[in-house]
């Protein structure tokens, strides 16, 4: 997986944890999260996981940087 997939899982991922919060359903979870994160991990050993879950939470760009 290169960088684009791992932006574009994010993405989604923030998209349904939106519309579930929407409707008062539960999003993904921490645990979750940090299950896609190994598997990124194991499919590209330069994948940032801190990174991802920043952004996946709203504190940064999806390449680490500021907000736009």
């Amino acid at each position: 997986m290169t960088k684009k997939h791992f932006i574009a899982l994010a993405d989604a991922i923030k998209e349904h944890n939106r519309a579930a919060a929407r409707v008062n359903c539960l999003g993904f979870t921490p645990t979750q999260i940090d299950t896609l994160a190994e598997f990124c991990c194991s499919q590209n050993p330069r994948f940032m996981r801190g990174r991802w879950r920043e952004y996946i939470a709203g504190n940064c760009g999806p390449s680490g940087g500021k907000i736009k």
